[in-house]
């Protein structure tokens, strides 16, 4: 089959890598003129809302999917008039605004920390006033890897982010929790769901450094809870493809933040830790094949390659390693890469892992340690 993929980046990469050999060619549309995915497909280039792009695109697939959920719905929604689009543009609608995000949980019944909308700066104290401080003051639109958002403790805090940030913000509480979970879930236009093992996620300055699965220590009655999760929220959107769910772990209850409608960074371990990635099973259900069962082979962590590339020989030389590279150039903060690491047990892991760990940190010394 032909997919089409709006996003060119390091996602869509991996998309190409787990579909081509199910017999799929890609065409990605993308601003960037060399982008992570010019290796495995055909790129246009040009911006996602450019017309004639667009139709392009349309013309060279059978199907269209995206690697980002920042693109512009807009964009789906008019390439859905001429080929399916999985997942649904609404679920772009439903996700691209933290206030909407936020509603459907509640209305799914999924707990969520106390929030407010913020829209002209006269409303800030009577927001504080109902989520609360600490706070996290977000932009409702645009964020990922911290970016668009502030934590404040004080008002004068909050007023100084709500300046910075601009219009059109949301705040909320500022949860206490025990760990960051996420829930890879899977579904089908037939209905068909699976997911996937939880995942325990250790971010610093807003990016995801680490990720462990299946998470240690996991009651059955939480994952059931974040499987429950995803099946609501895959059932509201009519939804086909990868979708995850980032999770806070708060006194033995689970606490939805954010929704992402696409394969995600918590999953990459799934590349070299299950018998069948998020990657295959998204190119699964967006071109109607079963999809897998996702049974993890091992514990997993997996560890991104942040703004400087390591000793590459000295991280393949290590057991139980598999490199993934995104043909990136270095700078602060860019995602280059990342390192699934497999144990046979979880105190095999976690040797490997602290291996691994400090070549990394000879890449970047300024990073503490990522080990949970």
């Amino acid at each position: 089959m032909r997919i089409g993929v709006l996003g060119g980046g390091q996602l869509g990469r991996m998309l190409a890598l787990e579909g081509i050999p199910l017999g799929n060619r890609f065409t990605f549309l993308e601003p960037s003129p060399h982008p992570p995915a010019a290796a495995v497909g055909t790129v246009i280039s040009a911006p996602y809302d450019d017309l004639a792009a667009l139709d392009r695109l349309a013309d060279a697939v059978d199907v269209v999917t995206y690697e980002f959920e920042n693109v512009p719905a807009a964009s789906a929604h008019l390439l859905a008039e001429r080929v399916p689009v999985f997942p649904p543009p609404a679920s772009l609608d439903a996700t691209q605004d933290r206030l909407a995000e936020k509603r459907l949980f509640e209305e799914l019944g999924i707990p969520v920390v106390p929030y407010r909308a913020l829209d002209a700066p006269a409303e800030l104290g009577d927001a504080l006033d109902a989520v609360g401080l600490p706070a996290v003051i977000k932009t409702r639109r645009f964020g990922y890897d911290g970016k668009g958002q502030a934590v404040v403790r004080t008002a004068e805090e909050a007023e100084r982010a709500a300046t910075a940030l601009g219009l059109g913000l949301i705040a909320e509480s500022h949860i206490s929790f025990e760990r960051e979970l996420s829930v890879i879930g899977v579904r089908a236009a037939d209905g068909s769901r699976v997911c996937y093992p939880l995942t325990e996620n250790h971010h610093r300055g807003g990016i995801l450094r680490a990720s462990w699965a299946p998470a240690p220590a996991l009651t059955r009655a939480l994952l059931r809870t974040a499987e429950r999760y995803a099946a609501l929220l895959m059932d509201r959107l009519e939804y086909v493809g990868v979708l995850a769910i980032e999770l806070f772990e708060s006194n033995d209850r689970l606490v939805a933040n954010e929704i992402a409608p696409r394969v995600h960074n918590s999953g990459h371990w799934t590349l070299d830790g299950t018998q069948a990635s998020q990657f295959e099973n998204h190119i699964r259900a967006v071109t109607g094949l079963p999809l897998a069962v996702p049974r993890a082979r091992a514990p997993t962590a997996m560890l991104n390659i942040i703004g400087e590339m390591p000793d590459v020989t000295a991280v393949a030389a290590l057991p139980g390693v598999h490199l993934h590279l995104y043909d990136k150039d270095p700078r602060p903060g860019r995602k280059l890469g990342h390192v699934n690491v497999v144990g046979a047990t979880r105190e095999t892991l976690v040797e490997r892992v602290d291996r691994l760990e400090r070549l990394l940190r000879l890449a970047d010394r300024k990073e503490s340690s990522l080990r949970c």
